[in-house]
């Protein structure tokens, strides 16, 4: 979500619902599934923030999933959820495999509780299942005035300069920055080429993978989506040895590595999970929070203000596009995907969940 070009128009058959709607039918369904009412909706929250921001590989397409997950007891729909704590300004929480979303936004509250005070914190989250849009934990950090940094580690599903075959976890990273008058600066990124949901949804259409994006169960690089598994990283070694730092930043600081423990021979290595560290920084204690916010303001009309390359629609910024298309989505209603929208009535007719309300569809 580094705002790459906004997403093209919704397709043939898409349908629109208003986001405060689907946000409560989402959470109606994974209630069902077994969350709790406040799980279930801090876990819909951060599937339409996505889907508003038109990162829909994260947004409502995850329900079904999540429902799985659940089903499966991959997550657990009542975790005690449990933080530790040896130094003021850090704390480990333990998730006890609940959904990403339920035990990172806890995370980024601790965090910035802490940070209040002594001005920069840190918590560590161990044992989580699928993190869901990491920038939206760093935005709920940022939307309170202060620097929110991500990091994520998972199961290995990306290839590594020299490696045959999966190596690495095509983990993200994410830095919000709020402003004063400006959207907040909203840095969100794989070290991978390409999400794994591009190459299913290549699949889906038939169409060609680009050069150098993903390869073969053996790391064959390939484009076609039906030969391809798995993405390469972003950049070559660079984007590799990123997740590999990411790797030791959250699972191994956390005392729950991932990597090594994938890689040995014992069959609980591959058990699904996934670990994070979250920071945050209040600009106070750097000086002042309201002069931060104008100085971050200046810089960002400095780069809007530069001149324009020939055939660039524009100069933006991290997190302007997509800031700019969630209010579109907000006014006009979130799309949902046919085969998505398909699912998402299937669970409900199986749980006696009502429809949203839909505002219309694209034709």
């Amino acid at each position: 979500m580094t705002d790459t070009p906004a997403p093209p128009a919704p397709g043939p058959g898409t349908t629109l619902v208003p986001a405060e709607d689907l946000a409560a039918f989402a959470a109606a369904l994974l209630e069902k599934g077994g969350l709790t009412a406040e799980d279930a909706r801090t876990t819909a929250d951060v599937f339409v923030w996505a889907a508003r921001r038109g990162v829909d590989s994260h947004g409502t397409a995850r329900v079904p999933a999540y429902l799985e997950l659940l089903a499966k007891g991959v997550a657990n729909a009542r975790p005690a959820i449990t933080v530790e704590s040896t130094a003021p300004a850090a704390a480990v929480l333990d998730a006890d495999r609940a959904p990403g979303p339920v035990a990172l936004t806890r995370a980024a509250q601790e965090a910035v509780d802490r940070a209040r005070t002594y001005g920069v914190a840190t918590v560590g989250v161990r044992r989580t299942v699928h993190t869901g849009a990491i920038g939206y934990y760093v935005s709920q950090i940022a939307e309170q005035g202060l620097i929110g940094l991500g990091f994520v580690s998972g199961m290995p599903n990306m290839g590594y300069t020299g490696v045959k075959g999966a190596a690495v976890a095509t983990s993200p990273l994410a830095v919000a920055v709020p402003a004063a008058g400006h959207a907040p600066l909203l840095l969100d990124m794989a070290t991978a080429t390409i999400a794994l949901g591009r190459i299913r949804q290549a699949k889906a259409e038939g169409t060609p993978l680009p050069e150098g994006a993903a390869a073969t169960g053996d790391g064959t690089p390939t484009t076609d989506p039906e030969q391809a598994v798995m993405p390469l990283p972003l950049g070559g070694a660079k984007g590799s040895g990123m997740s590999l730092a990411f790797e030791l930043l959250t699972s191994v600081l956390v005392g729950a590595p991932i990597f090594s423990s994938f890689h040995s021979d014992d069959p609980q290595g591959r058990k699904h999970r996934q670990n994070a560290l979250l920071i945050a920084v209040d600009p106070a204690a750097f000086g002042g929070a309201e002069a931060f916010t104008e100085a971050v303001d200046t810089t960002l009309s400095t780069l809007k203000g530069l001149p324009v390359a020939d055939g660039a629609a524009g100069v933006f910024y991290p997190g302007e596009r997509s800031a700019a298309l969630s209010a579109e989505r907000d006014r006009a209603g979130v799309p949902v995907a046919p085969k998505v929208w398909r699912e998402l009535l299937a669970k409900a007719d199986e749980f006696g969940v009502a429809a949203p309300r839909i505002v219309g569809d694209a034709g």
